[in-house]
């Protein structure tokens, strides 16, 4: 069984190390005659990629994408899209230090244990660095859903302590934080204190679906709640994940929670719009935490392969809050999983038309 390959119709089979050559992968499933230039796939990268601030790793890597198939004229051909991204700021010097011990709270010691052999640098195939597969994909997803009219846009809304008081997701670029502009003096005095200190902190990130048609996903094993959980679940280093309003969920009784139907609609989304795995057309909403970056300059303790007690500090480039970077990230799992569901819905439901028995 391979775990390099994600959805059904709409799937990504990517490839790449951290400190390998290139990172890459094959999208098939994707419909003819999408309008596609590189720079579509560009933009977002350029979101995500490493050293744009001196809050986020310096790897200075150009992520710059090379369509290698499945685009002629300007538009997709309806046959596999191969994008590579080609490696270019590789120090693996930083990581010979560490190559007999384990990072604690990194994948080191579990992937050493299940293949007895691993590219210590920079993680190899358990890196972030990955993830510039699935935002490269994910561009192209983005551009189906919206000549469906669907929108996806994340934020943060919490950086260790520091909190949104307000966030407009639609304007959320603010510097590099994706988060309420007022909070940006707390944020750049707490990231010094973590810089100096060489340590990090975690985030809450959040990702809004608007304009969703009804009837995405199924209720048993294919729910789209379900399946966007395990879509950011993948993405490095989050730790949980919520669909709706959870976090008042244990506070509010069955009256107050339930989203009571009116004929114009629903009165309120605490589900997140999704209602027994399936859109239900309301605005989906879903919230994710992530835990501190763990490879950092504070000494920690491990063991090295022969079992043995060692003292560790990480060198290199980390950022001392992954979170940041993780916002086009999660856009792109998120826009990859709904426009997988829009396939299969299409091609079991086309005939049956999908509405709710609301008035105008």
């Amino acid at each position: 069984m391979s775990g390099n390959t994600f959805g059904k119709l709409f799937k990504i089979t990517t490839f790449g190390e951290s400190h390998g050559t290139a990172m890459g992968c094959i999208l098939d499933g994707c419909p003819p005659q999408i309008e596609l230039t590189k720079e579509d796939i560009q933009h977002d990268l350029d979101r995500r990629k490493p050293g744009q601030s001196d809050v986020t790793t310096q790897r200075k890597e150009d992520d710059a994408v090379e369509i290698l198939s499945g685009v002629f004229e300007g538009k997709t051909l309806g046959t596999p899209i191969g994008m590579i991204i080609y490696n270019k700021d590789q120090q693996s010097k930083d990581y010979s230090n560490i190559k007999d011990v384990f990072r604690p709270n990194h994948a080191d010691i579990t992937y050493y244990a299940k293949y007895g052999h691993r590219d210590y640098r920079g993680g190899g195939r358990a890196s972030a660095r990955e993830t510039a597969n699935w935002v490269a994909a994910g561009a192209i997803a983005k551009k189906i859903l919206a000549k469906e009219g669907i929108s996806v846009n994340g934020f943060v809304s919490e950086i260790g302590e520091v909190k949104a008081e307000s966030l407009n997701h639609k304007d959320i670029n603010n510097k590099y934080f994706f988060c309420d502009e007022s909070k940006l003096p707390d944020l750049d005095l707490m990231f010094k204190e973590l810089i100096e200190e060489g340590n990090s902190v975690g985030a809450k990130l959040g990702v809004i679906v608007e304009n969703c048609p009804v009837g995405l996903g199924d209720p048993v094993f294919e729910k789209l709640d379900a399946n966007l959980a395990k879509a950011i679940m993948t993405i490095n280093a989050v730790k949980s994940v919520s669909i709706g309003n959870a976090e008042d969920l244990l506070s509010l009784k069955g009256s107050e929670a339930r989203d009571e139907i009116t004929a114009s609609g629903f009165s309120s989304n605490n589900s997140g719009g999704i209602l027994g795995g399936i859109s239900n057309g309301d605005d989906i909403s879903l919230s994710f935490i992530i835990k501190p970056t763990s490879s950092i300059k504070t000494k920690g303790k491990t063991v090295n392969k022969d079992g043995e007690e060692v003292n560790i500090e990480v060198s290199g480039r980390h950022d001392p809050c992954v979170g940041i970077r993780a916002v086009p990230i999660a856009e792109a799992m998120v826009s990859l999983v709904l426009v997988d569901h829009l396939l299969i819905n299409r091609a079991q439901c086309a005939e049956i038309k999908q509405e709710l028995p609301f008035s105008e």
